[in-house]
């Protein structure tokens, strides 16, 4: 199911993103995009408040100051950055194959950028880093969008390889998660009614609607044919990769950097230094579905799974809060800072000649 979910979440951001081809040009003329923008942040308030509503503040203060062990944090931090690094080689090796050739820097910077953004409006950086590429190094934004979409297609495979080998080793403990957080497969389909499987017939049937309407409102109708040519020329631009051996190496690397970014966070609290690599590959894979849910940066469901995965462990329902409170704002605030740091080194980026 886990699967699945992120396969229908990798077509939907390919629709998402062909709908938004215009309305980000336009930038922010109406409500539904400040609803974009709002409706996250709501949700995942929502989530955070009804988490930390009765937390004891005066616990954070200590931890902070006095109690966490911060050298394994700045440690952390090389691997949070190599992800992205490595993102940026992968992303220009896609590229290549197109005839596109995109400085390295550029390449980083975008994706610096995109990550940031998405903190704002969640997924708006696979979009926003093609624009980047498009005004500095002249990049087909259409070729560009169809490698992005590749590489999603590239890491949910990759994610739902991981998942099912913890899953297995796992089994008892995903089990006891199920059960905790009110979440079962039996249970799920038992609840749909016939006017349950109505409705989702309905919605479905509205997505499409949906995105035809986007296709006609957006006048893409008229450039189909030009813009899916390049969209499938990214997206199958993989096959003509230069080195599918080093295409592996980054795929590979860029989530091995986002493990270690967060494995060796367990070594600053003494509640989760003792827990093993195991325990921290069941909490990295459930963060990672919970960050699915569109909150900046997964805010309130990362929070919320982390924090049931460490108490099925054993650790204390505070401290895994206080785990996922720390952990989560201070990997946040490195992405924002490598958003600023974008944005000063790309004022400073000449575009290409060619571009102008």
């Amino acid at each position: 199911m886990e699967a699945i979910g992120c396969w229908l979440l990798a077509i939907g951001d390919w629709l998402l993103a062909i709908g938004k081809l215009k309305e980000i040009s336009e930038g922010l003329k109406d409500w539904r995009t400040i609803v974009k923008i709002v409706l996250p942040l709501v949700i995942g308030g929502g989530i955070l408040w009804w988490m930390y509503r009765d937390f004891d503040w005066a616990t954070l203060e200590r931890a902070l100051t006095s109690e966490m062990d911060w050298t394994w944090m700045w440690l952390s931090f090389p691997f949070g950055i190599l992800a992205q690094v490595f993102r940026a080689l992968r992303w220009r090796q896609v590229l290549r194959p197109l005839g596109e050739h995109p400085r390295l820097h550029t390449s980083i910077n975008a994706i610096f950028l995109s990550y940031a953004s998405s903190l704002v409006v969640p997924r708006v950086g696979e979009v926003l880093r093609c624009g980047v590429l498009k005004r500095y190094d002249g990049v087909s934004f259409s070729r560009g969008l169809g490698t992005v979409v590749s590489e999603r297609f590239i890491d949910m495979f990759i994610i739902a390889l991981l998942s099912v080998g913890v899953f297995v080793l796992q089994i008892p403990v995903f089990m006891q998660f199920f059960e905790h957080t009110g979440v079962s497969i039996d249970g799920l389909v038992g609840r749909f009614t016939p006017t349950g499987w109505l409705v989702t017939a309905v919605s479905v049937l509205l997505i499409a609607a949906m995105g035809v309407y986007l296709l006609r409102r957006y006048e893409l109708m008229k450039r189909t044919r030009a813009v899916l040519k390049e969209l499938t020329e990214g997206l199958l631009s993989i096959r003509k990769v230069d080195s599918l051996g080093l295409f592996l190496f980054y795929s590979v690397a860029i989530w091995v950097c986002y493990f270690l970014h967060f494995y060796l966070t367990f070594f600053c609290f003494r509640s989760t230094a003792a827990l093993g690599l195991d325990v921290a590959l069941v909490a990295f894979v459930v963060g990672t579905f919970a960050v699915l849910v569109p909150t900046p940066n997964g805010a309130g469901p990362w929070h919320f799974a982390v924090k049931t995965v460490l108490m099925l462990y054993g650790v204390s329902g505070d401290d895994g809060a206080l785990f996922a409170l720390i952990v989560h704002t201070v990997q946040t605030l490195l992405v924002a800072a490598l958003g600023v740091y974008s944005l000063l080194a790309l004022s400073a980026t000449k575009p290409k000649a060619n571009t102008l």
